[in-house]
């Protein structure tokens, strides 16, 4: 396993949401408060950003290979045109929570978006877990979070997991294939003083990696819930991860700055940077929604 590396020192205000595109070589990610989308390709180092119109959570590919969905703020969830990539709105799931935002998404091997809202000051228990279907039908399937993270699905896809950050909480769901859940419960807690659980991933093994927000470091949980392995990180707000490079062998690693005053920049420079380390397993392509 080697060191973990910086690729893009972006100073990120709340770096988030990556994901490996096999069609572009390329690892996408967003600064949620910038708000940006960025694009980083490993072949040339390119490093390509564009500005978004309001906060934006995440972006999943499209398995018709036009553009992108994205889950804004105001939005909601939205289709990203190619080229341009300007959105073009598919439908707001919370109309009267207006306070509420995407916070992040993963697509199924069904071509189903499971996407989590959450409260932006981070106060309420408003937000959601949604599922966006190919038809482009949208379903509440769980609620009651304050932050949302995750999710992730098993190799197999019969497994979801998904987070409530503020509870310092991992949730397992059976999920079946035609998208119902069912027999949620606690996969992990994570300890205080370790910070609190944040974006995740799974390897082609099982294993689950979890960024640890105010916690300087990932955790790779096996899939009965033990702690295999800890990296240590060089930034406390470490975001979310996702595997990617053409053999899926690096793991990618987005951070935050967000209110890191003049001091605490001083000890970790490197704070709201994209970073990548080779973790010795691999992972599986990410899902593509199919609508």
């Amino acid at each position: 396993m080697s060191d973990v590396r910086c690729l893009w020192e972006a100073a990120a205000i709340l770096g988030e949401g990556p994901l490996w595109s096999p069609r572009e070589a390329a690892l996408y990610w967003v600064d949620i408060k910038a708000p940006a989308l960025h694009r980083y390709r490993p072949s040339d180092g390119d490093r390509t950003s564009w500005v978004m119109p309001e906060p934006i959570g995440w972006v999943i590919e499209r398995a018709n290979g036009e553009g992108l969905v994205a889950g804004f703020k105001d939005r909601g969830f939205a289709f990203l045109t190619p080229g341009t990539l300007t959105p073009e709105t598919i439908g707001q799931p919370e109309p009267d929570y207006p306070d509420n935002r995407f916070n992040d998404a993963k697509a199924d091997s069904a071509g189903r978006i499971w996407a989590g809202t959450m409260d932006d000051a981070e106060r309420e228990a408003s937000g959601a877990l949604y599922r966006l279907d190919p038809d482009l039908d949208w379903q509440r399937m769980d609620k009651g979070y304050v932050v949302t993270n995750g999710p992730a699905f098993s190799p197999d896809y019969r497994t979801l997991y998904h987070t409530d950050t503020a509870e310092g909480t991992i949730y397992a769901f059976d999920l079946s294939r035609d998208g119902k859940l069912a027999n949620k419960r606690v996969f992990a807690t994570i300890p205080e003083g370790d910070g609190y659980p944040d974006g995740m991933t799974c390897d082609a093994e099982g294993g689950l990696w979890v960024a640890h927000w105010n916690g300087w470091r990932l955790t790779r949980f096996t899939p009965g819930g033990a702690v295999d392995r800890v990296i240590e990180m060089p930034v406390a707000q470490v975001t979310s991860c996702t595997f990617g490079g053409p053999d899926l062998d690096c793991l990618y690693i987005t951070s935050a700055a967000i209110n890191l005053d003049e001091a605490a920049l001083e000890k970790q420079p490197l704070a709201g940077g994209l970073f990548g380390i080779a973790p010795g397993v691999k992972g599986f392509p990410a899902g593509q929604f199919g609508g």
